[in-house]
């Protein structure tokens, strides 16, 4: 049996896309009083883009602002060690067109918080990155870590 070893990998912009489409909960990242603030939320995409549901409230004061915002979404496999995310960057802004508030309504996305949900904020991918991270085998004259 070969060794394995773990093996860092970055992705490619398609394959950071493309398993941003896959999930539907992330992360979005806003700065607060000049802090970090990082809040669970669940997503879909619109036209390529990052689409939340929101209400008042901290990521509705962000993208009114058009703050520059950050969004991760993530697999991890405690177990075996592996897993990869992806990590995007843009300016959020509210979805004000009533054409795209109409196409954002039909969406998959369901509020699981309670109150009043029927905003929708749009972060447009501008920096897109992933990495994976997984066990690669190893011929046994070959044992160094990479």
């Amino acid at each position: 049996m070969k060794p394995t070893v773990h093996e860092l990998q970055p992705l490619a912009p398609e394959e950071c896309q493309r398993l941003l489409a896959e999930r539907s909960i992330g992360r979005v990242g806003i700065s607060v009083g000049a802090l970090p603030v990082v809040l669970p939320v669940n997503y879909a995409l619109l036209d390529g883009d990052v689409v939340v549901r929101t209400g008042e409230g901290t990521k509705l004061d962000a993208a009114l602002a058009g703050a520059v915002v950050a969004f991760e979404v993530d697999q991890v496999d405690p177990i075996y060690h592996q897993g990869w995310s992806v990590l995007l960057q843009g300016r959020a802004t509210v979805i004000a067109d009533p054409d795209d508030i109409d196409r954002a309504r039909r969406l998959p996305l369901r509020a699981w918080a309670p109150g009043a949900r029927d905003r929708y904020i749009r972060i447009p991918i501008e920096i897109i990155s992933g990495r994976r991270i997984g066990v690669v085998p190893r011929d046994e004259g070959d044992l160094t870590c990479r």
